[in-house]
């Protein structure tokens, strides 16, 4: 048996009707909890009216909005599914996907409606949120719907960012985004009182999920921005109260001249999480003052999983959550001894059942006894504190030893002219293969030559480890969570091995 939750805005209406539950960054317009709960309730009549009932799916292609949430609640009040579509990828990337969750409606943004009408079938219903959301929710009545959200209801679906292959949907329950609730608050003490910015992608989990909804949950009040934006978010974040943001966004709020003299005083939380955080960057923020935590999770733990601490080493993800079981297996599924690396296997209420329709992914990814194998390659210290080495699929074998890029590119790091690294095997016929190093480099940086790069790493790493050659480049391919696609790097660097 599942936790079941009660309808998050009726049960925030009837605690804090006055409290400002979002504020629109660009227009300064507001909403109370109380008004929040009635267009809610007005959206669901709406959607209602398209003919979308329980467990019907809804695709939704915007941008970071205020409207995203009144028609992410709207689903849960009809026990419907949203599916929130990538506004990066074109048509022909997200017609598969409408193929795979088969919704009986699009609701799409201004910015994304050539995309949307590209979409457009027989059996597919639109909404268009600038020109017939309005009128529509305005002439609608609020629905009555059941107040309480079975916990194994699915919720939405959130496709992958599919760094290795084609995206597939993570079922993301309302029992999910409850137990990442009480990891998010117990790790970040969000409160009644917190402000928190919206600016993560909406079709990846960590742009609802970190730190929004648990914010709404708790009763704060949420600062949406339609995507980051460095100019705007230097602004906004001294007068937040919690901040989280992947690895890409610090380092652009590092990079800003005002970074400097800007006060983070009031920001008493500092999470980063979706691709690892290098450990320079960490020294950088700390020079002011301010300690990120560094994290990991999932789309399938919901996502929250493992967050630092104050107690947490440099380079570490912290602990496991309170209500999260965690394990470091070999390849035959035995635990392995502290120190030694191993897969991360992770089990959990906040863990997800599996993936829409994929009954063999879900057989191959999640154990009979309810173990997620996650695929990234860890060690524990002797103080029980967690480190990823980086994706399996990643590793790679130089002369019999494995090689985890994550390692080498937070030394890269380090070199004063880099900003920020990516490496990737190649086939080498002396040692199998040898790592090729992709390198963005600092604004105003003097390129250094590869032979310094290559001292530097050995100063630093094991012969093994040191990339045996480099591509400078202005940036990476990446996904919406900030990662580097390294598939889409392998090409090129095996074009310049040969």
């Amino acid at each position: 048996m599942g936790v079941d939750l009660v309808d998050i805005t009726a049960k925030r209406a009837a605690l804090t009707p006055a409290r400002i539950a979002f504020e629109d960054a660009l227009s300064g317009r507001t909403l109370t909890y109380a008004q929040l709960n009635d267009r809610a309730s007005r959206a669901a009549g709406v959607l209602a009216r398209f003919g979308v009932g329980r467990e019907d799916r809804v695709a939704i292609l915007c941008r970071n909005r205020i409207e995203y949430f009144e028609i992410l609640f709207a689903c849960a009040k009809l026990g419907a599914i949203l599916a929130p579509l990538n506004w990066r990828s074109p048509a022909a990337e997200l017609a598969p996907l409408l193929d795979d969750c088969t919704p009986k409606l699009l609701i799409f943004g201004a910015e994304d409606a050539s995309c949307a009408l590209a979409l457009k079938r027989p059996d597919l219903a639109v909404l268009a949120l600038d020109q017939n959301y309005e009128p529509l929710l305005s002439g609608a009545e609020p629905l009555i719907t059941d107040l309480r959200w079975a916990a194994d209801a699915i919720w939405t679906l959130m496709y992958t960012s599919g760094t290795t292959g084609v995206p597939k949907a993570v079922i993301q329950t309302v029992q999910m985004s409850l137990i990442n609730h009480v990891h998010v608050t117990q790790a970040f003490g969000v409160q009644e009182s917190t402000r928190s910015l919206n600016f993560l992608p909406l079709f990846h989990t960590a742009g609802i999920q970190l730190i929004t909804l648990p914010t709404v949950i708790a009763g704060g009040t949420t600062i949406v921005l339609p995507g980051f934006d460095v100019e705007r978010a230097i602004d906004i974040v001294p007068s937040l109260d919690v901040f989280f943001g992947v690895p890409a966004v610090y380092q652009q709020l590092a990079l800003h001249p005002r970074f400097a003299t800007s006060d983070f005083s009031r920001v008493r939380s500092w999470g980063c999480g979706g691709a690892p955080l290098p450990d320079a960057l960490v020294e950088t923020y700390a020079a002011k003052s301010v300690r990120v935590f560094n994290g990991y999770g999932l789309t399938e733990t919901g996502p929250t999983a493992f967050v630092g601490d104050p107690t947490t080493p440099i380079g570490s993800v912290g602990k496991p959550q309170m209500l999260l079981e965690a394990r470091l297996v070999d390849a035959q599924g035995e635990d392995v001894a502290v120190g030694e690396q191993g897969e991360f296997w992770l089990r959990g209420p906040g863990v997800t059942p599996g993936y829409w329709r994929r009954p063999e992914e879900n057989a191959r990814t999640l154990t009979r006894d309810g173990w997620l194998k996650t695929g990234d390659i860890g060690r524990q210290d002797a103080n029980g504190h967690y480190y990823v080495a980086g994706r399996i699929k990643e590793m790679f074998i130089s002369g019999g030893e494995n090689v985890f890029p994550a390692e080498v590119e937070n030394v890269l790091a380090r070199h004063p002219a880099v900003l920020e690294a990516a490496v990737v095997g190649v086939a080498d016929e002396k040692w199998g293969e040898v790592g090729h190093a992709f390198v963005a480099l600092r604004p105003d940086a003097a390129r250094p030559s590869d032979v310094e790069l290559t001292q530097f790493c050995r100063a630093n790493l094991a012969g093994y480890k040191t990339p045996r050659s480099f591509t400078f480049v202005e940036d990476f391919p990446r996904t919406a969570a900030g990662k580097i696609r390294k598939h889409l790097l392998v090409p090129e660097a095996s074009a310049r091995a040969r």
